[in-house]
């Protein structure tokens, strides 16, 4: 097993690799930033001979949080094909799990003093799902919901006008 040493270099040592299929839109990097400001910089890039591997989103958040220099990790060990591949799994098996959505819930509910929305998560107990029953008389009204997974920030987008321009009354929210 390869040990790893966490070195701080200068941000403008390291590139980006041009490759990287992994999208980081602004919304993204406010959030990461926000993670920085509030826990640290505590996850280093992968850095491959002076490219990054893992780490674009922390790279463009620490240059607009004005940092001069980064904690990373050298991943040298790699071949290039191996390095490519590390790149699009790295980004690819965090999106292919969902939380525990009870669990989540009570972990939010723990958490009094930070602003989870920062990071992404919505606060379920703030949302109206009030509505105007004036029309239903007596009737019982339900109310039924699907999740959809989108593959990235286009799709879901993409899938939201559709949606909305046939009727439906649809929410955006991110798990």
């Amino acid at each position: 097993m390869e040990k790893l040493k966490i070195e701080y270099v200068g941000i403008d040592t390291i590139k980006p690799y041009k490759n990287n299929a992994k999208q980081h839109p602004q919304e993204q990097i406010e959030q990461i930033k926000h993670s920085i400001e509030m826990f640290g910089m505590d996850d280093p890039i992968g850095i491959w001979k002076n490219e990054i591997v893992e780490g674009h989103g922390r790279l463009i958040a620490c240059k607009q949080l004005g940092y001069t220099e980064v904690p990373i990790i050298r991943l040298d060990h790699l071949t290039d094909e191996k390095r490519k591949a590390y790149t699009l799994a790295h980004n690819k098996l965090t999106m292919n799990s969902d939380f525990n959505i009870n669990i989540l819930n009570e972990e939010l509910n723990d958490i009094l003093n930070i602003n989870m929305e920062d990071f992404g998560f919505i606060n379920l107990n703030e949302i109206d799902t009030d509505f105007d029953r004036t029309d239903l008389s007596d009737k019982e009204f339900e109310k039924y919901e699907i999740i959809i997974k989108c593959e990235n920030e286009t799709d879901l987008q993409e899938k939201y006008e559709k949606l909305t321009e046939e009727g439906y009354e649809c929410q955006i929210s991110t798990l």
